[in-house]
């Protein structure tokens, strides 16, 4: 099926009451994994991959194969670019044919961060592509390193923001953090409501979301989230997939890359369908 616009998603799953998943993917298993989540559970959702992990995963190796799986799915996928914050990256990104991108300039102040999200949004026209951008902070950056703190965003400045860039969605800062929580998190749903009350037509993103629980993924969804980014929950499936099948390799024998491959997109897939149904508003 033909690659879609991150905003068609968003603009459905907030007609039916739902937030669309948006799941980082670093690898081919990772992808593969996430995309037969998708598929049983017959749910559209966003392919995404951050800047700050080209490094290990290229967005010239990484960018096609998304592609594919988008335009060989039935569902309707989009592919983005999670937190770009150079230019160069974006170009290449809309380049390749991803039809949304975000603009990545919370660390930057205000004016800088309004001016750079206007540049991303022209680039973008011009691909006919959504932009995404973020405003206030939410801990360590995607690809890790020092933690800036958490700087709740400000109704004011986002209502400023979103009339000021023209961007398709805006990332807020409401106590949700990248990685790991070390405790509980806490996110201020005041904070929430009040930025949703000042720009309800505007398509809220949650990022920070592994480890976010259920209760507050569906409430953070009735209170005026659309788009949810897993990232670090995908990432740790990989991991622990990984490790125990080295542990059982161990105890029984020779090790074999395809089993070890298949164990891998198999615990993805079963953590990304999980979120799936979160955000579908599911019982669990």
């Amino acid at each position: 099926m033909p690659l879609v616009k991150m905003s068609k998603l968003l603009l459905r799953a907030r007609r039916d009451g739902r937030g669309c998943a948006s799941f980082s993917v670093y690898s081919m298993e990772s992808l593969i994994g996430v995309m037969r989540a998708a598929e049983e559970s017959g749910t559209a959702l966003i392919l995404q991959l951050a800047e700050a992990r080209f490094g290990t995963a290229p967005l010239e190796l990484m960018g096609p194969m998304m592609i594919a799986a988008a335009k060989n799915s039935k569902l309707e996928i989009a592919v983005h670019l999670d937190h770009g914050t150079s230019f160069s990256a974006i170009q290449r990104a809309l380049e390749l044919g991803f039809r949304s991108v975000m603009y990545d300039g919370s660390l930057l102040p205000f004016e800088e961060n309004v001016e750079g999200s206007r540049r991303a949004v022209e680039m973008a026209r011009g691909f006919d592509a959504d932009v995404e951008a973020e405003l206030g902070l939410i801990g360590k950056g995607e690809g890790g390193g020092e933690d800036h703190g958490i700087l709740y965003t400000r109704a004011d400045d986002a209502e400023e923001f979103v009339r000021r860039t023209g961007v398709d969605a805006l990332a807020i800062a409401i106590g949700n953090k990248h990685g790991n929580y070390t405790g509980e998190p806490k996110l201020r749903f005041d904070i929430l409501r009040e930025i949703h009350r000042r720009i309800p037509d505007e398509l809220l993103v949650l990022h920070g979301g592994s480890g976010i629980s259920d209760a507050d993924f569906q409430r953070s969804i009735k209170e005026g989230i659309t788009k949810i980014n897993i990232a670090t929950a995908i990432a740790d499936a990989v991991v622990r997939a990984s490790g125990d099948y080295l542990s059982s390799v161990k105890r029984d024998g020779r090790a074999d890359f395809y089993r070890m491959s298949g164990r891998i997109a198999e615990e993805v897939r079963e953590v990304a369908e999980h979120h799936i149904r979160v955000f579908n508003g599911e019982e669990l």
